[in-house]
């Protein structure tokens, strides 16, 4: 099974929580044990499994990679000023693979789905969310 959701980002740089978007999805398709996958389409966000207790880090997520890859110092830049966005996007990642187990995805308590915007606002980012069941039939 696989099905495109759809998140706006409101932020040039920002995470945003996507764990109820996908959970919905897990929990629509009737997989009982198997693996979902998320993919984001797009060469200027990633996708990030981390805690969501408060945005304190969320918060340091960005201040770091701001840190590493600073806005404006790229050879990219020259063209469209987002260098820094795609070595973000490169170091994080554009996706992730979640146990499904009994029916629910794997993630332990403190543990959330982030996309990660670092090219934004966005009117809209595609994650492509595939199911795979490893149930016997």
């Amino acid at each position: 099974m696989q099905k495109t959701i759809l998140i706006k980002t409101s932020k040039r740089e920002e995470l945003v929580d996507i764990t109820r978007e996908v959970k919905d999805v897990v929990s629509s398709s009737g997989i009982d044990t198997g693996l979902v996958s998320l993919y984001v389409q797009g060469a200027t966000a990633g996708i990030m499994i981390q805690e969501n207790w408060d945005d304190s880090v969320q918060n340091d997520v960005i201040t770091m990679l701001r840190k590493i890859a600073p806005q404006g110092v790229w050879e990219h830049d020259r063209q469209d000023g987002n260098g820094d966005s795609h070595l973000k996007a490169g170091l994080v990642g554009p996706s992730e693979t979640i146990p499904v187990i009994n029916g629910k995805m794997g993630l332990s308590t403190w543990q959330n789905i982030f996309l990660c915007e670092f090219d934004g606002p966005r009117a809209q980012r595609s994650i492509v969310v595939t199911l795979i069941n490893s149930s016997p039939s």
